[in-house]
């Protein structure tokens, strides 16, 4: 996309970030103009929270000054109040809009939950912060793993009930087993990476099928059931699509091995959670790490809860104290690329919203 605005470009801070981090946007270039106006931006109560306090309440004249800067932007780093329904306002009151930052890595969910057409759509871009949170989900998904083969939920279930077994049982190696990585994108390639350093024989699906380095073999959707006749483990990284929607369903637990460790760190929807008890009932799963759920927060009443062989993550596994930082970063060097001309990197896909 090119920039056609050569002589002045400005940008507005909509979510919560630190004035140093705004610094840092601000030196990209002096042709920049970043309106951030704290006062108007909800209190973060942990790192990376980019909602920001949900009691933080503007008046109206605060309201106002919101999105009258806004409203002046041709780029605005965030969602307005980091939701669908500030998306939707944005997209129509500011004709000049050319670009959205989004903070997460899987912002096409927020895009199609916005409601807007493809004609409006067209008119701006969205880029997401994809590969920013490559690394702590991929610690997350060796975390689950080692939990699996470690059986760290029934050593954590006996030191509870001071339980010490008469009969030792033996945990499973990693070294030399095999994982399938569904999403060979920026987190699976980062989860691939650590599971080799492991000693982890790794496969993996994409959507363009072809070969990668370090992956003994790379398949489409189509072919997971295959690839799984020989995981020990699993890992889970596709966003929410309708092509992924339940991709993990009856049949597709069935083709795994007794015993096969299982971990989200994709989204929820990929997963149908009916056909995941099952399995870990039936010992086709022996171990799930949850970070993402189909429907979010996780229901009281959801069984996966009390599940002696599933640990329940509140979405949280992506989050780090260098979250915030390492987005600034990333944008930085996105907005060199649109002043420049360039192309920018992570757009949402607006027809598959990923």
């Amino acid at each position: 996309m090119m920039n056609t605005m050569t002589t002045k470009t400005t940008v507005a801070i909509a979510v919560p970030l630190e004035a140093e981090l705004v610094a840092r946007i601000r030196a990209v270039d002096p042709a920049v103009t970043v309106l951030y106006e704290p006062d108007l931006l909800p209190p973060e109560r942990f790192p990376a929270d980019h909602a920001g306090d949900p009691d933080f309440l503007r008046t109206p004249e605060q309201e106002e000054r919101y999105w009258d800067m806004l409203n002046k932007a041709d780029v605005l780093y965030g969602f307005p109040n980091e939701s669908p329904a500030g998306l939707a306002r944005i997209a129509e009151s500011n004709p000049r809009l050319q670009w959205i930052h989004a903070m997460a890595a899987g912002a096409g969910g927020a895009v199609k939950a916005s409601g807007l057409d493809q004609e409006t759509l067209q008119k701006f871009k969205v880029t997401t912060s994809a590969g920013v949170h490559a690394l702590p989900l991929a610690e997350f998904a060796a975390l689950g793993i080692l939990n699996g083969f470690k059986r760290t939920a029934e050593l954590a279930a006996d030191q509870a009930g001071k339980v010490w077994p008469e009969l030792r049982t033996p945990t499973r190696l990693v070294n030399g087993s095999t994982l399938v990585v569904t999403g060979l994108g920026e987190i699976g390639l980062e989860t691939a990476r650590i599971a080799r350093a492991l000693g982890m024989k790794v496969s993996g699906t994409k959507r363009n099928v072809e070969p990668i380095d370090g992956i003994d073999e790379v398949a489409g959707n189509d072919g997971l059931a295959a690839l799984l006749a020989s995981a020990d483990a699993v890992v889970n990284t596709l966003p929410g699509t309708p092509y992924t929607e339940k991709l993990f369903n009856r049949e597709v637990f069935a083709a795994m091995k007794p015993g096969t460790v299982f971990v989200n760190v994709g989204r929820g929807t990929v997963v149908d959670e009916h056909a995941l008890l099952e399995a870990l009932d039936n010992g086709r799963v022996g171990y799930a790490c949850l970070d993402v759920f189909a429907v979010e927060p996780l229901p009281q009443d959801s069984p996966l809860w009390s599940h002696p062989k599933v640990m329940v993550s509140p979405h949280t596994s992506a989050l780090s104290a260098a979250e915030n930082r390492l987005i600034a970063e990333r944008f930085s060097s996105n907005l060199r690329t649109f002043l420049d001309g360039g192309e920018l990197p992570h757009l949402v896909d607006t027809l598959h919203f990923y």
